[in-house]
């Protein structure tokens, strides 16, 4: 009997190192490449969100390409590979927000930016850990999901340039750790909720071009971290809360397009480390705050599009660094000040509409003085009396063009963001404004056309003059009369596909005045 007995106990001792084999052939698997179980998951958030090319026998970790990208962790403990990050930015992916996400535990940034997107949050992503979640510019509809608020690991959220409409869930005031909330340019509307004052770690705060209804909320003063404050065009009532001197550590403040009542421009000398400024179209009235002038780091100015009035500061030494300043379209009155001809030539000012008393002595590429004096409706020049016209033809930002019996002249102007063309008898042209989010060059301002235009007459489409802020073209020898105007347009820039090139969306006011004589 012992031989058997002997027999069967080295059986089990052949079973037993060949399972411990077994097991250290899959453990070096593990250490060479992802867990099977995060590898599908990884293949049913490709087959969510539409990408193609993945399968399980690639590597899907990798970290080569900064816009399309699985980011791995293989520091666990017995060397595990984990999921952590997924950047696929700019794919035109044209599924939904992938439900599988929630497969991957270790999972922190999510990065879907500029896809084809559509859908909505899913709820399985409630239970994620994630600290990073950025899906804006992509054709996401329906209201803010509630259940965004339990996912109180995030740091970053991004989820703007989508079709979101409704009002902001109460439930993100629950996003403890949040430091940046980012929903510019959906169609969000009603009040912004109260407990929005708990994220009092918020750094950066962005809510432009939406549809929100009451005035600024007076529980800004809570985010005392926050160094970014944009609400442009957000639908908002003024005045500017007078408590926004609170935020001392601002450097950014954008806000633009306020409804309602106005006010004179808020205390801001609490604000010293203030680099960009905007309070365009607010209905400030009052004079140009004195305190303005000495903010040493500010860059940008923009107070354009208000009722300010009164002369200029005689000074702007106290403004070392700054680049722009858009002051047009007020009631700015007296002389000129001096430090306008004695600034350096690259820093930008746009004086236009207001009514200084007297002329800057000399003009430059980075002055716009266009009817910036209140004697600017002066009788037509005496080369009118020769030249005087009844009609007026421009190929706006494209060359000339003989279309039938009509030419369209040239517009080879170069744009800017403050730029007077005064050169010309016929017809003079005004710019004002730069693109903030972009790196503006003397090409932002001329759009080409990015598609095949199959119209007729195409030539009048394929270029087009560029400006965020205001655009005006000045024909100074028209007759007096009545004139029918014709504006051709035609979308050049937004493509007509399934891509997130084609979800712009593209809004302007057209104003035409009648003659100044």
């Amino acid at each position: 009997m012992a031989p058997d007995i002997l027999r069967v106990t080295s059986t089990s001792l052949m079973l037993m190192l060949l399972t411990f084999c077994m097991g250290a052939i899959n453990l070096e698997a593990q250490v060479a490449g992802l867990a099977n179980d995060e590898v599908e998951a990884l293949l049913e958030v490709a087959a969510q969100l539409g990408k193609k090319g993945w399968n399980p026998n690639m590597t899907l970790c990798n970290e080569t390409d900064a816009d399309n990208k699985v980011f791995c962790d293989c520091s666990f403990p017995g060397g595990v590979c984990h999921v952590v990050g997924i950047y696929l930015k700019g794919q035109d992916l044209d599924g939904s927000l992938p439900k599988a996400i929630q497969k991957l535990p270790h999972l922190k940034q999510l990065d879907l930016w500029a896809n084809y997107l559509s859908g909505n949050i899913p709820p399985e992503w409630a239970v994620t850990k994630l600290e990073f979640l950025s899906i804006g510019v992509n054709r996401l509809s329906g209201k803010i999901p509630s259940y965004l608020g339990k996912i109180t690991t995030l740091r970053y959220l991004s989820i703007e340039n989508n079709m979101f409409s409704g009002t902001v869930p109460p439930e993100l005031g629950d996003l403890v750790n949040l430091e940046s909330l980012i929903l510019n340019a959906n169609n969000l509307s009603g009040e912004l909720p109260l407990a929005l004052a708990n994220l009092i770690g918020l750094k950066t705060l962005r809510l432009s071009r939406n549809n929100f209804t009451g005035r600024i909320p007076e529980f800004i003063q809570s985010w005392k971290q926050l160094n970014a404050l944009e609400i442009e065009a957000g639908g908002f009532t003024g005045p500017i809360p007078s408590n926004i001197s609170l935020l001392t550590n601002l450097t950014e403040l954008r806000i633009s397009n306020l409804l309602g009542n106005g006010s004179e421009i808020p205390n801001l000398d609490p604000i010293a480390g203030i680099k960009y400024l905007m309070l365009s179209n607010c209905n400030l009235s009052g004079n140009f705050p004195e305190n303005l002038t000495n903010k040493s780091q500010l860059k940008i100015l923009d107070l354009s599009f208000n009722r300010l009035n009164g002369p200029l500061p005689h000074s702007f030494k106290g403004l070392p660094l700054v680049q722009k300043m858009y002051l047009t379209w007020n009631n700015f009155t007296g002389p000129m000040p001096e430090w306008i001809d004695t600034r350096d030539s690259r820093n930008s000012i746009d004086l236009s509409y207001n009514s200084f008393t007297s002329e800057p002595k000399k003009l430059a590429d980075t002055l716009n003085p266009f009817k910036s004096t209140w004697d600017w409706n002066y009788p037509k020049p005496v080369e009118c009396l020769n030249a005087e016209r009844y009609s007026m033809h421009i190929n706006c930002g494209g060359p000339a063009a003989t279309i039938g019996k009509t030419t369209y002249e040239a517009d080879k102007e170069a744009g800017g963001a403050t730029k007077y063309a005064s050169t010309r008898l016929d017809w003079q042209k005004s710019t004002t404004g730069h693109f903030w989010d972009i790196d503006s060059s003397t090409d932002s301002y001329i759009a080409q056309n990015m598609s095949i235009l199959n119209m007729s007459n195409s030539v009048l489409y394929t270029e087009a003059s560029l400006t965020p802020l205001s655009l005006t073209y000045y024909i100074p020898c028209l007759v007096n009369g009545n004139y029918r105007v014709k504006l051709h347009f035609a979308e050049i820039v937004m493509r007509d596909n399934r891509s997130y090139y084609s979800l712009g969306r593209r809004v302007f006011d057209v104003y035409i005045q009648v003659s100044i004589n």
